[in-house]
């Protein structure tokens, strides 16, 4: 049985939550609401839901301050959180706070609806994402940054062949985009984009060694849809061509 929570002191914003939730929701499980974080607190202590949708602006309390104090008898609740603000440091606080997801408000039902569901089976299925990740409560946020990066980086080669954007690898580590953009450059010293480009063409530098593909195939191998356009990023990154690169690799196995 699940055991929602939803945090919300606007009246409309929270009914268009329950809307969605309940959508969702079997007869057997049971949704909660409040409008403050001192009510969150006390309701998450009585009923302990295994998911919440918090609001950051509440009463009393604000979301983050609530947040902190149910993780201490709930380490493992997963948590959405929905805020007006797309300051850094508040997304920084919240992935300190382990959060599930971090919505800018207004959030599109679509989207809301999307982020609602993988919730439900990432509970249903007992696998909530810190479970994953070391278990010492004094973890600081470089580790926290350098899992989700880590996570992130997993899931690019292992989807290197496919279209890849920034958003869509920051949603598969539960990351805000523009909180994973900067922390991903930070961390692995490059751009998002320029990753992947440097990714990609060290595989097509692979296969040019150790293939006899043409560089059409080459280019939809490494997650190029215009062969042209892989000819001239390749030429940029290797000041020649696939061509060229194929011949020098071929001329040096053969002095060996």
């Amino acid at each position: 049985m699940n055991v929602v929570l939803i945090v919300e002191d606007e009246i409309l914003e929270q009914e268009f939550l329950k809307t969605v939730v309940l959508d969702q929701l079997l007869p057997e499980d049971k949704l909660l609401t409040c409008g403050s974080g001192v009510q969150a607190v006390q309701l998450a202590r009585q009923y302990r839901p295994n998911i919440i949708i918090m609001d950051l602006m509440i009463a009393e309390i604000d979301g983050l301050t609530a947040i902190q104090e149910i993780r201490k008898f709930l380490p493992n609740v997963c948590i959405t959180i929905l805020s007006a603000h797309s300051d850094f440091s508040y997304a920084q606080k919240a992935i300190n706070l382990r959060v599930f997801e971090y919505l800018l408000k207004p959030v599109k039902p679509t989207v809301f609806k999307e982020i609602f569901q993988k919730m439900l089976k990432t509970t249903s299925n007992s696998h909530i994402l810190i479970e994953d990740k070391p278990k010492e409560n004094n973890m600081n946020i470089e580790d926290e940054q350098q899992y989700f990066i880590n996570e992130s980086i997993k899931y690019i080669k292992e989807h290197l062949r496919e279209k890849l954007t920034l958003e869509m690898v920051a949603s598969k580590v539960f990351m805000h985009p523009k909180y994973f953009s900067r922390i991903f450059k930070k961390e692995m010293g490059v751009a998002f984009t320029e990753y992947i480009t440097q990714l990609r063409i060290q595989y097509a530098c692979r296969l040019l060694e150790t293939t006899n593909y043409p560089a059409y195939r080459i280019s939809s191998e490494c997650g190029f849809s215009d062969p042209s356009y892989f000819n001239r990023v390749f030429c940029a990154q290797m000041n020649m061509t696939p061509q060229t690169y194929r011949k020098k690799a071929y001329s040096l196995k053969s002095d060996d």
